[in-house]
């Protein structure tokens, strides 16, 4: 009808008015100078504040939207610091992955379980503070009562004026408070670990034949929802519809290729290949290449290897270490992780590290692969033991809450079952909801069976 309002469908991670101030921001942390695109794009009516959440509440009008696809397109294609490239290398023939190999103790089956139930529970726990800062999130604790952080978050007791100035996720906080939790609600950092899974599966069922990043494109695009992925796998799955083939996807007008979506899909991988970080990090270049390149990938390398050598029963302190060896010694992710690795071995108490870890990243968007790194090697190390200590630091670090304390509740969690508080385990019944095809309401136990089945074909 002539006058009436349309409804507007904001999408986050892919309006060009939106994305090009995060391929300016990426650019100048590559260490460009891209001045005369900022000039281009302010002059047209952009700003150069990247928004935090993905999206801007009004479009832009035709003249700035093409202005900022332009900007985007140039931005992200720039040529990068032959220092930073040689520093970075991200393709499997350019990357050392012949990796020392671990014994496997007994007791993988009860571990594989802990591993899922553990990344479940951690993510669950974040999940409800997703996008709110370190700050609000510990006034939504304290003013709870449940501070330090050990465990689900309640709407019990808070505060109204906390509650207006923090406000919950508005997605999660149907599902994942303490009190209406009824199974796992679906996350993508639950569906990726499904995906590589089933990734596996499938090479399996096909001779053993490697996982590929074509392999992984084919797989997304049957099987998961493309409202079920963000930042960087949005941009990627876009370019696949468009015509991109799998192995250039990630590199048309993707200003998150260092963000964090590749680290939180590579858990099973390690988890398919006990004590093989070498294996494990190989399937997550092939799997992260998809979508990120540098420090987004070295992010993917970390994580399956650290999950590696956790399931194969060597402790969180030989995972995490693994985890940095299998990346280049002089990246970005390296220094990120050996600098959460030294904060957990120091006196300083939990909330001076976090300072530090903050001072040192504080200026990077809160989905970004070497901040949330740093935070994961801390609170991997510093709980240690203690399940609920490590995943409520993963969470009071404040960037990416639910991916954070996704990776670190896999990695205590892969101690075995017997390390999970009973009351953070009893609310999720050991269930999965999602939308993937074919697996909602699957069980923890049956995913820890599927995985386990994947490693004793190894042996």
């Amino acid at each position: 009808m002539t006058g009436t309002a349309q409804p507007m469908l904001r999408l986050s991670w892919t309006q060009p008015e939106d994305l090009a101030a995060h391929a300016l921001a990426a650019a100048r942390l590559d260490g460009l100078d891209v001045r005369e695109l900022e000039a281009e794009l302010t002059a047209a009516g952009g700003s150069l504040d990247a928004p935090v959440n993905g999206a801007t509440p009004h479009p832009a009008d035709a003249e700035l939207r093409a202005v900022a696809a332009r900007v985007t397109a140039a931005a992200t294609l720039l040529p990068r610091p032959a220092a930073l490239l040689a520093a970075e290398p991200d393709a499997l023939e350019t990357m050392a992955l012949e990796l020392p190999r671990t014994q496997v103790a007994a007791g993988l089956e009860d571990r594989l379980r802990g591993a899922w139930l553990g990344r479940a529970i951690g993510c669950l726990i974040g999940k409800p503070v997703e996008k709110i800062p370190r700050e609000g999130i510990r006034a939504i604790a304290e003013s709870t009562g449940r501070w330090p952080i050990r465990g689900y978050f309640t709407e019990a007791g808070l505060d109204p004026a906390v509650a207006e100035r923090w406000p919950w996720n508005r997605r999660s906080r149907p599902t994942s408070l303490d009190g209406v939790i009824d199974g796992m609600p679906e996350d993508d950092d639950l569906n990726f670990a499904v995906l590589a899974l089933v990734a596996q599966e499938r090479a399996r069922s096909a001779g053993g034949r490697a996982v590929d990043t074509a392999a992984i494109a084919q797989l997304w695009l049957e099987q998961l929802p493309a409202g079920r992925v963000f930042t960087a796998e949005r941009i990627a799955y876009r370019n696949l519809l468009a015509g991109d083939e799998p192995h250039i996807a990630a590199e048309r007008g993707n200003p998150f290729v260092d963000w964090i979506g590749a680290l939180i899909r590579t858990d099973a991988y390690g988890w398919a290949h006990p004590g093989e970080p070498g294996a494990a990090a190989r399937l997550a270049v092939a799997d992260a290449r998809l979508t990120h390149r540098r420090a987004g990938v070295h992010g993917a390398v970390f994580m399956a290897a650290a999950a590696s050598i956790a399931i194969a029963g060597a402790g969180v302190d030989a995972a995490i270490d693994a985890g940095i060896a299998a990346v280049p010694h002089d990246s970005r992710l390296a220094a990120a992780a050996r600098l959460g690795r030294d904060l957990a071995a120091s006196e300083l108490d939990d909330d001076a590290c976090l300072d530090e870890l903050h001072r040192a990243y504080g200026h990077l968007h809160w989905v970004h692969v070497l901040n949330n790194t740093a935070l994961l090697a801390f609170a991997a190390l510093r709980g240690h033991g203690d399940f609920s200590r490590g995943v409520g630091l993963a969470v009071a670090g404040g960037w990416d809450t639910d991916s954070v304390g996704a990776s670190v509740g896999g990695l205590l969690g892969a101690a075995g079952t017997s390390v999970i508080p009973g009351e953070l385990a009893a609310p999720i019944h050991g269930v999965y909801r999602t939308t993937l095809a074919g697996f909602d309401g699957i069980r923890f136990d049956e995913l820890a069976a599927r995985t386990l089945a994947l490693a004793e074909a190894r042996a």
